[in-house]
């Protein structure tokens, strides 16, 4: 059931990612660097850049369990590894980021969609919950979009890659064992906003 909705969702139309940054900022480039995890393994997802935005479709990327699903099924992750190109004096944060899929969930059941993001080499981390409980059978979309005071940057002066790790989970709780219950992932979209970082020494 899982295999035959990822195709029929195969085409979905990609959620907006339209940059929003200041007209006024500087060019920036995004590029996906990794894209790997239990959900995405090599060949399964196809990445798109453009600017300061990035797409990615996956095909292999949901969990299940009940209905004679491995036991190992019912968690699936995939990690982004992403490389903002920009000016010196400039920081970047992550703007926007949208994922879009389906879930069917037999009544009793629950499943979440976890994000966490972070700068490679720091400890400070954002985690992002989204929960579903069935019974359910539909698309479902997750949207981050914090206001500019919002905005998470990367520390100044420093060139790090920014990780943002996706998770699905699937929890039978109280439903019925012998059916299956899944929750799929089909695309994920994002964008960074650039600020200028103003500095000062004495003369």
């Amino acid at each position: 059931m899982a295999a035959a909705t990822l195709m029929a969702l195969s085409a979905l139309a990609p959620v907006d990612a339209t940059d929003d940054a200041d007209p006024a900022a500087p060019p920036v480039r995004v590029e996906v660097v990794t894209v790997n995890g239990s959900g995405c393994p090599a060949g399964t997802s196809e990445v798109t850049t453009r600017g300061r935005t990035f797409s990615v479709s996956y095909s292999a990327f949901f969990a299940q369990a009940g209905g004679g699903a491995r036991p190992t099924d019912f968690r699936k992750n995939c990690q982004l590894n992403i490389r903002v190109s920009l000016p010196e004096g400039y920081t970047y944060g992550l703007a926007r980021s949208s994922y879009n899929g389906f879930a069917h969930l037999e009544a009793g059941a629950t499943a979440l969609h976890r994000i966490n993001f972070y700068f490679q080499g720091m400890s400070s981390t954002t985690y992002l919950n989204y929960p579903f409980s069935g019974p359910m059978s539909d698309d479902w979309q997750s949207t981050y979009r914090p206001r500019p005071s919002e905005i998470v940057y990367s520390p100044c002066g420093e060139n790090r890659n920014l990780n943002i790790n996706a998770e699905l989970r699937v929890n039978l709780g109280t439903s019925d064992r012998t059916q299956r219950s899944f929750i799929l992932a089909a695309e994920s979209n994002g964008a960074v906003r650039a600020k200028y970082d103003f500095t000062t020494k004495p003369c």
